[in-house]
C-alpha cells in the first residue's frame, strides 16, 4: 500500500503528511502552497506551518500624501519604497485628494460617497441625502424648473414644511398645555 486506503479498496484516502499525524483520510485535504495532503485538523496553513502559505497573497501600500492604494505583491521593502517615490514624483499622487468631501451644510460631518449624496437640482451642489431638499440646505440659487400652477404649489408646500420644521411641531405642544379633563363624579 503506497498512498493509504485498505485491503479491500487500496486507493481510498491518504495518509496524512504531518509529521506527528499521519491519520488515515478517507477525505484529504492538499494544500493549494506545499501541494501535500492533510487532514482535516492540519489542513490550514498554521497548523501544518506551511512554508508557501503567502504565495497566493497581494500586498499593498498606502501612499502617505493622497491615500492612494498601490499593489505592491512580490516587492521587497527597497522596491516598495522605490515604487512609492514613483508614484509621488509622477502627477497622480494629489494631496487635495486626501480629505474627503462632506455635505457643505453648516455642522453636518457627513463624509460624501457614491452612495449616499445627491445633486441639488437647483444650485447644481453636492449634499448628503438628510440635506438634498432646497429647503434643508438653504439653497443659494431658487430656480423653478417647471413652471405653472403645479410648481408654484410644490415651492409654497416645501416652504411652509420648512418653516414648520423649524419651530417644531405644534400639534404636540399643544396637547400638553392643555389639562387634562376632569372627570366628574354623580
Amino acid at each position: 500500500m503506497a498512498g493509504g486506503g485498505t485491503e479491500a479498496f487500496p486507493d481510498l484516502g491518504e495518509h496524512c503528511q504531518n509529521p506527528d499525524c499521519k491519520l488515515l483520510d478517507f477525505l484529504p485535504f492538499t494544500c493549494d502552497g506545499c501541494k501535500l495532503v492533510f487532514c482535516l485538523d492540519h489542513r490550514s496553513y498554521k497548523s501544518h506551518n506551511c512554508p508557501k502559505s503567502d504565495h497566493g497573497s497581494r500586498t499593498v501600500s498606502i501612499c502617505e500624501t493622497c491615500s492612494i492604494a498601490i499593489e505592491t505583491t512580490g516587492f521587497d521593502v527597497e522596491g516598495i519604497k522605490s515604487l512609492l517615490e514613483k508614484h509621488e514624483r509622477s502627477g497622480d499622487c494629489d494631496p487635495n485628494k486626501k480629505k474627503k468631501q462632506t455635505c457643505p451644510v453648516k455642522r453636518c460631518k457627513e463624509v460624501l460617497t457614491f452612495a449616499n449624496n445627491l445633486t441639488c437640482k437647483d444650485c447644481g451642489v453636492k449634499f448628503c441625502l438628510k440635506h438634498r431638499f432646497p429647503t434643508d440646505h438653504v439653497c443659494n440659487k431658487k430656480t423653478i424648473t417647471n413652471t405653472g400652477k403645479s410648481a408654484r404649489w410644490n415651492e409654497r408646500f416645501m416652504e411652509a414644511l420648512s418653516l414648520r420644521n423649524e419651530k417644531g411641531c405644534e400639534r404636540g405642544s399643544s396637547v400638553s398645555s392643555r389639562s387634562p379633563p376632569s372627570v366628574r363624579s354623580f
